[in-house]
Order: C-alpha cells, then structure tokens, then sequence
C-alpha cells in the first residue's frame, strides 16, 4: 500500500432503481475506472461477489510521483476479492499529506459506487498508514454509511499532534547537528528555507549523523528508531511537514514556549532550539487533517506492526487512549512483527475476519 494517513458532507441521492440489493444488481466480474472531481478511481467486484464493499484508503503519496491511469489495483485488492468482498479506492486529488482529500475522496467513490453498482449488504472501511487514519475519520464523520473500519499501521493521530510530533525531530535534528563554521545549510525546520526532496534531506543528515554518534544515540532513542533509521524517519517528517506549510499556508507548529525533554541536557538543548511563530490559519488546517474525536460510532479495530519506525511505539496508543470514553471502544489487536505495513496476507485476513465477527454478533472481542 502506497506509504509513506475534513470531508465536505456529500448528501448524493440515490434513485430508487439504485436502492436494490447490491448481491443481485451487478453481473460479475466488474473493473470500473475514472475520475470522480478529479481524484482517479477503481472498483473491482469479482466473480463470486457476496454483496458487501471494501474502500480501500492508501497512504502516503510523495508529491511528483508519477501516477498510473488508470488507477491500478493496490497489493491489498487481491486479499479482499478473494474472499468475495468488492473492492473501491479512490487515488485522492492530491499527493502527499492528502488526508483532507482523501476523506472526501472516499467518500464520493462510496456514493458512486452505490449509484452504480447498488447498495452493498455492508460497507468496510480500511486504510493503512495515512489511510489508517482516514479510515478512523471516515468512520467518525459517516458513521451511517459503514459498518465498521480497520486501520493498519495507521497515522491515528489528531492533526495537531502529528504535526507538533514530526516537527519536533526537525529542530532537534537542527539543534544537535547545527551548520559548521563556512557551511551554508539552513535549518531543516526552517519555513523559508528552499524545499528540498527527501533524497537530498537524507543525504544531509547522514552526512551529519557521523560528527557526533552520542548525540545521533540520543535523538534515535527519542524518536524510537534505530540510528541507521534516522535518516528515513527524519526526512519523511520533513515531506509531510512541507505539505502541510503548502497546504495551510504558513506556519502549522507554534513552538515558542514548548520545553522539549528526552535529548540528554535539556537546559542547553532547550537554547539551541529554534523556536517559530505559528500561523493561525496553518494551524487550525492541520487540525482538521485529520481531526480525530476519538469517538467511533462503530466497530473500530486498530493494529500495528511491532518494529515499525513510522509509527513507533508512542504514537500507537494514542488514539485508543483518546477513545477510551467512547460508546463504542475500539478495540487494539496485538503488534505484529516486522516494519511498516508489513503484514502478511493472513494477518490481514485475520485482522479483517475480527472486524466481521464483531459486527455479525454484535460483541466486542475481549467484552
């Protein structure tokens, strides 16, 4: 699933020649490509379809990367349709941090699918990493169009967080690797400095990492990564925190008064720390992308993968922390082994299947 996760309220009326049972309204086997407002689609229904719908909410998408038409199936179609669920995804208008899009995206794909094709005995949300979250949201803004969601390796935090969180391994990297004497290289954190791509932000901390290994030990343990990962971790950070500056435009993170602790001396990290004025408006955007209320309305199950350096282990409980009032409580499955989305088709089924069971007896795993 492409990696690197606020909807308009789409009330899209269907005729009543549409509002038949979707099982005995389609002749199978059905691939539907387009573009629904300028967001590329697919729908697959396979042969067998047994009358529910899957929408597929893929992740992180660098801006620039070439795109297939039509949209093409992700690896995860296949695990789906062969259990005889159809399959719609949407390719968001946009690349890179496009969870506000893509909620929209979605969920203008359900409604065509159901003028289309009919409507689906049940309808399941799943996304992984950046989709994860745009499951969640989805499954909390529209309730009534699903029966529950999955979140893989999702990104499940409020916009808000996530932007502080990635920004502060920015100004740490700034602060414990400054620009040497002669050297003109501007802070990563810093808004007005030209846009680099991620290959050129990796090759600028990897040049850094080696003029002082303790300090590079502190920011990895920080971040919950390896230090060989730092330079991944640290620049996809910066990819989404650039979109979100260009998407908001301005500034999406005030950290004139945060004390950042956890980088060795935190009295003299603290001065060398850039501090930024944040923008009112780039703030509350990234609020919005995604704002997460942490108020399911439906079964909800979440799960990550035990080594993933993405989604390390302090952002995984956030959003169950966060729903833990909630009339409905999601339900975390255990981490898998292995990195980012890095699941295997069984785990997927299986996460699925726990999803199914819940919601066709109507108890939550676990009570």
């Amino acid at each position: 699933m492409r990696l690197t996760c606020l909807s308009l309220a789409l009330s899209l009326l269907v005729s009543p020649v549409f509002a038949q049972d979707a099982s005995t309204a389609v002749s199978p086997p059905v691939e539907d490509t387009g573009t629904l407002a300028g967001a590329p689609y697919r729908i697959d229904i396979p042969a067998d379809w047994n009358g529910e719908l899957v929408v597929l909410a893929h992740g992180f998408e660098p801006l620039g990367v070439p795109r297939e038409t039509p949209w093409p199936a992700d690896p995860a179609t296949s695990m789906f349709t062969s259990g005889g669920y159809a399959v719609a995804q949407s390719g968001y208008a946009t690349q890179g941090w496009a969870v506000r899009d893509a909620i929209a995206d979605s969920e203008r794909l359900r409604a065509h699918f159901v003028q289309r094709h009919g409507q689906p005995k049940k309808t399941w949300m799943v996304g992984m990493s950046m989709g994860g979250g745009i499951a969640i949201a989805s499954l909390e803004q529209q309730a009534t169009h699903y029966d529950g969601a999955l979140s893989l390796c999702g990104a499940n935090l409020p916009g808000e967080v996530l932007a502080n969180e990635l920004f502060t391994s920015l100004v740490a990297f700034d602060a414990l690797f400054p620009a040497r004497d002669g050297e003109a290289l501007p802070r990563l954190s810093d808004p007005v400095a030209p846009v680099l791509d991620q290959g050129a932000v990796m090759d600028r901390i990897d040049a850094a990492l080696p003029r002082d290994p303790a300090a590079a030990q502190r920011l990895a343990a920080k971040l919950e990564v390896p230090v060989d990962a730092l330079a991944g971790t640290i620049s996809l950070h910066y990819l989404v925190i650039r979109d979100l500056m260009a998407r908001g435009g301005g500034m999406p993170v005030d950290n004139r008064l945060v004390r950042y602790t956890g980088f060795g001396d935190d009295e003299a990290f603290n001065r060398r720390v850039p501090r930024y004025v944040g923008d009112v408006a780039a703030m509350d955007y990234v609020a919005a992308a995604p704002a997460l209320s942490g108020r399911p309305q439906k079964p909800l199950v979440l799960q990550y993968n035990a080594d993933d350096p993405t989604i390390n282990p302090r952002f995984r409980p956030l959003y169950a922390q966060k729903a833990q009032g909630a009339d409905v409580r999601p339900l975390t499955l255990p981490d898998v082994p292995g990195g980012h989305c890095r699941f295997s088709e069984a785990q997927v089924r299986e996460a699925f299947r726990v999803l199914t069971q819940w919601v066709e007896t109507g108890t939550r795993p676990g009570g």
